[in-house]
């Protein structure tokens, strides 16, 4: 049983990376624009933007799945939620702690893939496709190793 809370965890987990994807695509660049907006154009000194509510409608459902994963006993619900936190935390580190640098964190980290995922975000925020989070097209990454390989 162990075992296939596991996967439930890790599949759930993977399944927000679509979710993620689809959201930002056609939801945040969509009719909830008017709270994605900011993100793209923030201001200097702006601590909090408006694109931050979006944290409290991911976690809204992975809270309810919590509870309802839980009572009257613990069942696969509460997997469930604990994949979609653990997505929402991957997804805070790396889009606001890396990517954006919201927090003096994670500022020293040179490996390929993860200047690759930042590229590709910086892509997005001038007209780029990248809509997803953590699955960042090849071509970024190599992109990312050519440069390094020119610089030592």
């Amino acid at each position: 049983m162990i075992l296939l809370y596991i996967l439930i965890t890790l599949a759930t987990f993977l399944f927000m990376e679509g979710v993620t994807w689809f959201t930002h695509k056609y939801i945040m660049h969509g009719f909830l624009w008017v709270l994605h907006e900011d993100h793209h154009h923030p201001r200097k000194g702006q601590v909090f933007q408006k694109n931050d509510s979006f944290f409290f409608i991911f976690a809204t459902p992975s809270i309810l799945l919590f509870y309802f994963g839980f009572h009257p006993t613990l069942n696969y619900l509460f997997f469930i939620g604990l994949g979609i936190m653990l997505y929402g935390m991957a997804y805070f580190l790396v889009h606001d702690v890396f990517i954006h640098q919201r927090f003096n964190w994670l500022n020293g980290v040179e490996h390929a893939y993860f200047k690759g995922l930042r590229r590709a975000h910086g892509s997005h925020h001038t007209g780029g496709k990248c809509f997803g989070m953590l699955l960042v097209p090849w071509h970024y990454i190599k992109e990312a190793k050519e440069n390094s390989l020119l610089v030592e």
